[in-house]
């Protein structure tokens, strides 16, 4: 393998390119002058790229993200800006160059390979679906497919060690998700559409990019990922309603039949008038056997759908519900505290056994194995692990592949049938740890609860 094809390779690994990676692969120059024109505004601006990867302005400041750098030039709310810069020398735009970098890439990969690329999740196979996707994109015709679709492009079953990768890969090919595939159930079909795209609609997401564009990777990984409003299943499924004309009885209706307990009242999918429910027909009907829908009508609160669920817990436990906006600010489904007690019990039972087999684990290794020997199996540098309380759980797996190791431990087991289970259960423990939203497998507390059962036998 080539120099060169060592420095192309290393993008499909999981990391957005950046203007620096062009000017590694010879494909833009320091020096070079690249300018965005806005013909309606009769203004154009223009950037120096310099040798560190950055554009700098002309009013001399210097930005890491083609995007923040249109943005700031051009004072606008969002901006694509890998398709806004072109070079002053041959009218090529950024993102141009960007594409011709992960051809080579991609071309670098087979070659190495020296077969053809194409099972399942290969980066030849992704980089031909997302060049298809964009093309359909930008011609009108995008791609509709559930998130669990997407995500079997990439090998992926769920948002798991891969959603960096699926994320540098759609950025890097100018594409994005609508609503964003981050926060939404696997079951929500999203539409693929180009970065450009996004920018161009007026919406809460395209005021997000702009705050932190897709094509800045040290702020777009710093965000804070775990579960949002959008994961819950119910965030997007539909809100029953009624118009603030409707009758008294098409509101006790609608709940019967549907077996709710609140309606969203509104005037279009938009505007929110309030919530009728039961408490409220009751206590209106209370105060006047003759009440009206109006009477009944009391405050609701909306929230959208990429809303963290913890900075909305409070009001969700004052209210009880809360109404949710999609990527289209309309209200598009319904939370209760219902929802998200049963989401968090759905996380609380693995969560809990993990840590009762990290102890045992834990335990069984004290006894057995000297801090030294957990040291040299683990840790040879002698900079992390100090004491056996300092072992995770890829240590314990680390002592129980090894032989020697495994002999001492005296486990009446089959060492490498009992290390897979580990391994299975280590994929687990990091979903729950990094709160994946998505579903565990229907077998995780089963086999949590089994292994804890077998190796409380020997810590005792």
């Amino acid at each position: 393998m080539t120099d060169e094809a060592g420095r192309t390779m290393h993008l499909l690994d999981g990391r957005r390119v950046t203007l620096a990676d062009l000017i590694a692969a010879g494909l833009l120059k320091p020096g070079e002058r690249v300018r965005f024109s806005r013909p309606r505004m009769g203004r154009t601006y223009v950037a120096e790229v310099l040798e560190s990867g950055r554009l700098r302005l002309a009013d001399g400041d210097e930005y890491r993200s083609p995007s923040r750098a249109a943005m700031v030039a051009a004072n606008m709310r969002a901006v694509d800006g890998w398709h806004a810069w072109v070079l002053e020398s041959t009218g090529a735009s950024l993102d141009a160059l960007r594409q011709d970098l992960l051809d080579q890439a991609v071309a670098d990969t087979v070659e190495e390979a020296e077969v053809s690329d194409d099972e399942v999740g290969s980066p030849a196979q992704v980089h031909e679906w997302l060049r298809t996707a964009r093309v359909r994109a930008e011609g009108d015709a995008p791609e509709r497919i559930s998130v669990r679709e997407l995500l079997s492009f990439w090998g992926a079953r769920d948002r798991g060690d891969q959603i960096v990768r699926i994320e540098a890969d759609l950025a890097n090919h100018g594409l994005a998700t609508r609503p964003n595939f981050r926060s939404v159930t696997l079951e929500t079909r999203v539409t693929i559409i180009t970065a450009a795209q996004e920018a161009d609609q007026e919406t809460d997401e395209a005021v997000e990019a702009a705050v932190t564009p897709a094509d800045d990777e040290d702020e777009a990984e710093s965000r804070y990922i775990g579960l949002m409003v959008g994961n819950l299943a119910s965030a997007l499924a539909g809100a029953e309603s009624v118009k603030p004309t409707a009758t008294l009885e098409e509101a006790k209706t609608k709940l019967l039949l549907n077996d709710y307990s609140q309606l969203a009242v509104l005037s279009g999918r938009h505007n929110l008038r309030g919530a009728v429910t039961w408490q409220s027909i009751a206590q209106a009907l209370l105060d006047d056997p003759h009440a009206v829908l109006a009477d009944a009508i009391v405050p609701a609160r909306d929230v959208s759908y990429r809303s963290d669920l913890l900075t909305v817990l409070e009001e969700l436990r004052r209210r009880g519900f809360l109404f949710v906006r999609n990527e289209s600010n309309e209200i598009a489904g319904i939370v209760t505290a219902a929802d998200v007690a049963g989401r968090y019990g759905e996380m609380a039972n693995p969560f809990i056994l993990i840590g009762d087999l990290d102890r045992l684990l834990r335990r069984i290794i004290i006894r057995k194995i000297t801090l030294a020997e957990v040291v040299a199996a683990c840790d040879p540098s002698g900079n992390r692990i100090k004491s056996h309380d300092d072992m995770a759980m890829g240590d314990y797996q680390r002592i129980l592949e090894n032989p020697a190791l495994w002999a001492k431990l005296g486990l009446p087991l089959d060492r490498a049938t009992f290390v897979a289970r580990i391994n299975a259960i280590r994929t687990v423990r990091n979903a729950v740890m990094h709160f994946n939203p998505d579903p565990l497998p229907d077998n995780t507390v089963a086999h949590l609860s089994m292994i804890n059962d077998l190796l409380r036998k020997y810590a005792i």
